[in-house]
């Protein structure tokens, strides 16, 4: 049987085909709207937006980092200047394998395993899209070398930068400071001060010394270039640019040769030393005894480096001048003389009978004065000259510690001078309230004797005592010490010069100055413990030694330093002025476990006088019969 044919609807067909073609041609209309609304969107109410993004992407602002300023001695010299060179540079975003990268280059340019070291410190330190220098410094050779293969290292550029360059290195090293590349600590620190935008592009800033306390000058105001860049990022014209302006120049009162004599007139003794003018409070010379190589730290020290100077015995990092704290030693006696005059405690005709020791009323304990068999019949002006323990033990007892704390805090023992350096440690100057609130103890009469000849708990910085010298050398009126005397404008229109204003006048007796002063003059003269100062000089120095103990010694036992170690003998101090008729210059010299002072330390500043005020280097000093005072409790 045959299957019956079926006949197409052709009708139904067209029909369908007409539905499916409406449909698809509403959907193309329906996308086709969309379309036209959105770009309605994007070309209408979003137009703002997008162009403002497009002209971003079209111009590239660039930072322009500024010149950083200088830093010159009172005469020109510069102690800290800026020279151009070559880095060898590394984009950690653009470098694959780091590793392999600097394997690579070392055949090319010779690459240390300090630089590793260094290199590998700041990439752990520093964002992964930094470009971080590798090299620094590089010869006319390397530049051609590397550039002949720098298609062979994508990422890795050669780029001219500015260096900071400290002529003096170690001689000024706790002075001038050093710069150092900006940290996550730095960066929150400029964020808080609102000036973090002026340190766009900025890598360094000043870490220590002169260069942090004045970066707000010596940094100078970053500029900007508006360049328009094509699709690959690759500059075509600039469209406008904002000069930089270079940091300002900032004038110490440091007299740069004078720095030189005094730093090698230590010879190998560590120290301090801090000469001011007293007539207006400028700081001559700052020592800091041993120093360290300011440059290191420029790029990021080096982990040998660092520990090399971190763990010496030595500790050349410490700013000794400004942060090292000792017993005073003998040097306080004038300030205490001073006091005594002050308070009626003495006159000048008043007289003790040293037989070689003191005792406290009440007790059996002696203590002893330097002079085994005392110095017999001492007035105030004797007590000076030969440094008698024993007539200032009995006055410190008699003075009483709150007279001593309120009479030597007018010196600005005890506290900050306010010199214009960061991290000045306050020394101490002991009170019952201190004693009380330190150890929880009563303040008792044997404590109050130490302090009447520099021990005990009593602790200055050289700063302090060369800030009490410039005071008393000045007859009483103070000046507040400063390293910079003049701020000079990058344009030159600005010129600051730094104003020398009294701090204050302490309105001591003038009778009284003059007395301690000619004692003190009477110091560096045949019978005084300074004798060897003076031998030879065409001008009159006026004087105090001191020797401050390191380790104490048992009661009877005499001091011996060729049975000590060298580290553990008595610190050497000797402050003066000169000429002490009309004082031009006062300073203190403290040589770290140099003995007598008399015999180490005021040699040295001897050198510095005959500079300062003659113009010359003395010969070596005749050698003396020095009378000094190892005060051992």
């Amino acid at each position: 049987m045959k299957k019956p044919v079926e006949f197409k609807n052709h009708q139904r067909e067209i029909f369908h085909f007409r539905l499916r073609l409406v449909v698809s041609m509403i959907f193309v209309l329906a996308l086709l709207a969309l379309l036209i609304l959105r770009l309605l969107y994007l070309q209408g109410i979003r137009h703002s937006y997008y162009q403002t993004l497009a002209e971003s992407n079209r111009i590239s602002v660039v930072p322009i980092v500024p010149n950083r300023g200088l830093i010159l001695d009172r005469n020109g010299v510069e102690l800290a200047r800026n020279y151009s060179g070559y880095t060898l540079e590394i984009n950690l975003n653009k470098v694959k394998n780091l590793e392999a990268t600097i394997d690579e280059l070392s055949s090319v340019i010779e690459i240390a395993p300090r630089d590793r070291k260094r290199f590998k410190k700041l990439v752990a330190e520093s964002h992964n899209f930094e470009t971080l220098v590798i090299r620094s410094k590089l010869t006319d050779e390397e530049i051609a070398r590397f550039a002949a293969q720098q298609y062979r290292f994508p990422g890795v550029e050669i780029n001219a930068r500015l260096f900071r360059d400290y002529p003096m290195s170690d001689k000024a090293a706790h002075l001038v400071g050093y710069i150092g590349r900006i940290n996550e600590t730095d960066l929150d620190q400029l964020e808080a001060d609102d000036t973090l935008a002026n340190y766009r592009g900025s890598d360094y800033m000043g870490k220590t010394g002169l260069e942090k306390s004045y970066e707000s000058e010596l940094h100078g105001t970053t500029g900007m270039e508006q360049v328009e860049v094509d699709s690959a990022g690759r500059a075509v014209r600039m469209l406008s640019r904002t000069p930089p302006v270079s940091g300002n120049t900032i004038v110490l009162s440091i007299d740069a040769k004078l720095q030189e004599i005094a730093e090698e007139a230590f010879g190998d003794y560590r120290g301090a030393l801090v000469a001011i003018d007293p007539n207006n409070g400028e700081v001559l010379a700052f020592i800091s005894k041993p120093g360290y190589d300011p440059s290191l730290f420029i790029d990021g020290i080096d982990s040998d480096s660092w520990d090399e100077l971190n763990n010496s015995p030595d500790h050349p990092l410490n700013n000794r001048a400004l942060r090292g704290q000792y017993p005073s030693g003998s040097t306080i006696k004038p300030f205490m003389a001073l006091a005594g005059l002050n308070y009626n405690i003495r006159t000048p005709t008043h007289t003790i009978s040293d037989p070689g020791f003191y005792t406290l009323s009440g007790s059996s304990h002696r203590y002893r004065d330097w002079k085994k068999d005392g110095h017999g019949t001492v007035d105030l002006f004797k007590s000076i000259v030969v440094s008698c323990d024993t007539y200032y033990y009995g006055l410190a007892v008699e003075l009483g510690i709150d007279n001593i704390f309120e009479f030597l805090s007018r010196f600005g023992f005890g506290k900050k001078t306010g010199i214009d350096l960061e991290g000045e440690a306050s020394g101490l100057l002991p009170s019952q309230e201190w004693k009380l609130k330190r150890f929880k103890q009563k303040w008792f009469t044997g404590d109050t004797v130490s302090v009447g000849i520099g021990q005990g708990y009593s602790l200055v910085t050289p700063m302090q005592l060369a800030y009490a010298t410039a005071t008393l050398a000045n007859n009483g009126v103070a000046h507040t010490p400063h390293l910079v005397k003049e701020i000079r404008s990058a344009q030159a229109k600005d010129n600051r010069v730094i104003a020398n204003q009294p701090l204050a006048d302490l309105k001591i007796n003038p009778e009284h100055l003059d007395l301690v002063k000619r004692a003190m003059a009477a110091v560096t003269q045949p019978g005084g413990t300074a004798v060897a100062a003076s031998a030879g000089a065409e001008y009159h120095i006026a004087g105090k030694t001191g020797t401050a103990q390191v380790v104490g010694m048992k009661q009877g036992e005499k001091y011996d330093a060729s049975k000590i170690s060298e580290r553990n003998r008595d610190h050497a101090w000797f402050i003066a002025f000169a000429p002490a008729e009309q004082p031009k210059i006062a300073l203190v010299v403290l040589a770290e476990n140099g003995g007598h002072g008399g015999g180490t330390a005021a040699p040295i500043a001897r050198k510095v006088f005959d500079y300062y005020l003659l113009g010359k280097v003395p010969k070596p000093l005749v050698t003396a019969d020095v009378k000094e005072e190892p005060e051992h409790d």
